[in-house]
């Protein structure tokens, strides 16, 4: 097939996918270069386009028409001969004689057979069986800012789908959405993260449609081996991001099980005000610093649930909006707030059983509840679920360090890094090792996650405390001052900043602050472990032991750590604090 002149461009359709508009872009998605296609084009029929503008032109193909040529070649033999092929043409062979032309086609056989098994095992080499990938934030190219939700979303859509395949390892969102409009390449960003495979793509909203381009690059050989465009109505937004997850599964033939293959399939229709205001709520809770982002947050989850009763998803974001504000660190009264958390995850597995995280967020209330065998339970569930959920895997290594399982405990948050490399799960191994009182690897891990989120306000939180107990208060104080800030003046920060002044002899400050506190709480809820670290801080063990009795009241997540926790050191021997610890019981 010649390429097409014509003199004015044809309207795309849908059947004949996207639209290349360049020799670049279409070299680029056959993977091979300008040169190669060229020849192809010329030799072999490649389906390209020309458009005349008077003197000058310029070409074009559409994705599909590509596609279907490059099967019907069977490229992986055809276009690899062709490659072989000198460009010079056929050449006049002189007359030799007899026994010369012999034994010149026995050499060339020979060489001919030696290039057709390296060729082959090259090939194998580089078509291996791919057993990990990451899903890079895809493009919004709506040409609208504000957007971003929707392409964030599709992307966490894609994570989350793909993450419940046992066989292949998928990096979590909080590692990718590090890479948004990076300029590194592919090869270095699979590099970072471990992965053989990168999956990159753009979201295009018009109006009620949506359309997602997605390709599949091998990170080695940075060989784009697959690309597809598909175009839906919002309202089957759900049914595009299950096909999508169907094809990159399949072109990286990992082996999926029947249970994996259900829920990658699963999808039903929703409708565009409720995947919005669902996409609103997700993209406000990944950014959440503050009360302000986690109510937010819970405004449109609940504005989806109202909307559509039965939408699991939104369900499952309501509860853990509910799970970050009912911490120590955003202060709302625990009791109401995990309540919350209890009703909306169990309303999301009413409707999908099948939600790993919802499942997680349950193990982690029933831990703060000290309820350690059903917290196992349901950590158990979660993973068998989603076995690529850096959370869960995060989860359950909080709960093995609460019981005293120090090395269990870092052995599983260092899988869940491994899942999550850059973020979350940083601060979260920091956090174990503070309170395996491995104090100077714990400070090396929060720091590493500062280079790359300098303005987290939990990493600096979490480093405040390490730095503390390493008897580094002074380090401590301009760290723990930036968090309060970030924090819209968190009371779980200002708890610590407490000690930190304290025992870096700042008394009037740390008192100052511990006024804050209390004036607060005339004014309405601060929880019990602010008090208990600012009184422990301030040497002050009578008013630390009257906190710790409200916080066992209240069931403050403080005390899940009451087995480990450095900061009760001090108090350890008080048969008060050996009765206390009997009460909350872990292991």
């Amino acid at each position: 097939m010649s390429a097409e002149v014509i003199s004015s461009p044809k309207t795309q359709t849908d059947s004949r996918g996207r639209r290349l508009e360049s020799w670049k872009e279409i070299a680029a998605h056959l993977g091979r270069d300008v040169t190669t296609v060229r020849r192809w084009e010329k030799r072999e029929g490649l389906p390209v386009y020309r458009l005349q503008h008077s003197k000058l032109g310029s070409v074009y193909a559409y994705t599909s028409e590509l596609d279907a040529w490059r099967d019907k070649q069977a490229l992986a033999g055809a276009t690899d001969a062709l490659d072989a092929q000198d460009d010079q043409g056929p050449r006049r062979i002189p007359e030799a004689p007899h026994w010369l032309v012999l034994g010149g086609l026995a050499i060339l056989a020979i060489v001919t057979l030696t290039y057709v098994v390296i060729r082959s095992h090259k090939v194998n080499a580089t078509r291996s069986k791919i057993q990990s990938l990451a899903v890079l934030p895809l493009k919004n190219l709506s040409g609208d800012p504000t957007q971003e939700y929707l392409a964030d979303g599709m992307t966490e859509a894609l994570i989350g789908r793909l993450s419940g395949i046992h066989d292949l390892r998928v990096i979590s969102r909080t590692s990718v959405m590090r890479f948004k409009d990076t300029q590194l390449s592919v090869p270095e960003i699979a590099k970072t993260l471990g992965v053989e495979a990168i999956v990159e793509g753009s979201v295009m909203r018009e109006g009620n449609r949506i359309r997602v381009h997605a390709q599949l690059i091998r990170a080695a050989t940075d060989d784009h081996f697959w690309s597809e465009s598909y175009d839906r109505e919002l309202r089957d937004a759900l049914t595009l991001e299950s096909d999508v997850a169907q094809s990159i599964a399949n072109k990286v033939e990992v082996t999926v099980t029947g249970e994996e293959h259900a829920r990658l399939t699963a999808a039903r229709s929703v409708s565009p005000e409720v995947y919005e205001s669902f996409l609103k709520g997700s993209f406000a809770l990944n950014k959440g610093n503050t009360r302000a982002d986690f109510d937010e947050a819970i405004h449109y989850f609940e504005e989806a649930t109202k909307r559509d009763p039965t939408f699991a998803p939104a369900y499952l974001g309501l509860a853990n909006a509910y799970g970050h504000v009912s911490t120590v660190f955003v202060g709302a009264p625990p009791e109401q707030a995990r309540a919350k958390v209890v009703s909306a995850a169990q309303k999301a597995l009413e409707l999908d059983p099948e939600l790993a995280e919802a499942h997680a967020l349950l193990a982690a209330i029933h831990q703060e509840h000290w309820e350690w065998a059903q917290s196992e339970a349901e950590y158990q569930r979660a993973l068998k679920l989603n076995p690529n959920d850096a959370g869960v895997h995060n989860g359950l290594a909080r709960w093995l360090i609460c019981q005293g399982r120090t090395e269990e405990s870092l052995t599983w948050v260092k899988r869940g890094r491994e899942l999550d490399p850059l973020a979350v799960s940083g601060t979260d191994v920091g956090w174990i090792l503070f309170l395996a009182h491995r104090y100077d690897e714990a400070e090396r891990e929060l720091r590493s996650v500062l280079t790359v989120r300098p303005n987290d306000a939990f990493t600096l939180w979490f480093l405040g405390f390490a730095l503390v107990a390493d008897n580094q208060a002074e380090a401590a104080i301009p760290l723990l001052e930036k968090a309060l800030s970030v924090s819209n003046r968190s009371p779980g920060v200002i708890g610590v900043l407490v000690r930190a002044y304290a025992h870096a002899g700042h008394h009037a400050e740390a008192l100052k602050l511990l006024a804050e506190l209390k004036k607060r709480k005339q004014a309405g809820y601060v929880p019990a472990g602010a008090f208990v670290n600012a009184y422990l801080g301030l040497g002050d063990n009578e008013g630390a032991f009257a906190w710790l009795e409200q916080a066992y009241k209240e069931q403050s997540n403080i005390l899940q750590w009451i087995k480990v926790h450095p900061y009760f050191d001090p108090v350890r021997d008080d048969p008060r604090f050996k009765d206390l610890l009997r009460r909350v019981g872990p292991g």
